[in-house]
């Protein structure tokens, strides 16, 4: 068995784009705007202004693209595992590509970069990288994971051992 496949993940965080609708959701919804626009078609149609008709069949085409481009968008994903010897970051591209990074959590900091009048960077830097993840995050769900990733590479670098040996011992009674 590969070292990869053995590994016990110490922190794991999945990020995946909003969907709001499933599948039958974005068929119902693309049906709706095709019925809508074409009833307004055959309206127009039917006053005699024949050419607004060619433009609604234009729009059903025009929502339906745009429609399933943002679907295919909602394919991507990114996993970050932290294990005992290394930090892994696994890209799936809307295509189902996969890239994976693998970095040395020693000396990476993870670090929010406040962007004006946008949602902020999250970055893991090291001494000579720095790699952006969760692109597709909103402000807070950001400012959560680097706060949980943080953490996690916090007790990472500082373990606590419990040994039992070492406890103090319960105060005994007078003799």
């Amino acid at each position: 068995m590969s070292d990869m496949a053995t590994e016990v993940p110490l922190f794991e965080a999945v990020i995946v784009p909003h969907r709001s609708l499933s599948r039958r959701g974005l068929v119902g919804l693309i049906a709706a705007v095709g019925a809508a626009s074409g009833l307004t078609a055959l309206l127009f149609f039917l006053l005699g202004a024949w050419p607004v008709a060619g433009f609604s069949g234009a729009e059903i085409v025009l929502a339906a693209v745009l429609i399933r481009a943002h679907a295919r968008v909602a394919r991507e994903s990114e996993v970050v595992l932290l294990s005992a010897r290394r930090l892994r970051v696994i890209r799936t591209d809307r295509k189902g590509a996969r890239r994976e990074s693998v970095l040395d959590p020693s000396w990476l900091r993870v670090e929010l970069r406040e962007r004006p009048g946008r949602v902020p960077a999250l970055l893991l830097a090291g001494p000579r990288q720095q790699h952006e993840i969760a692109t597709r995050l909103g402000e807070a769900e950001k400012r959560d994971l680097a706060e949980a990733l943080a953490e996690a590479l916090y007790a990472w670098r500082n373990p606590r051992f419990d040994n039992p040996q070492l406890r103090e011992a319960p105060p005994r009674g007078d003799p």
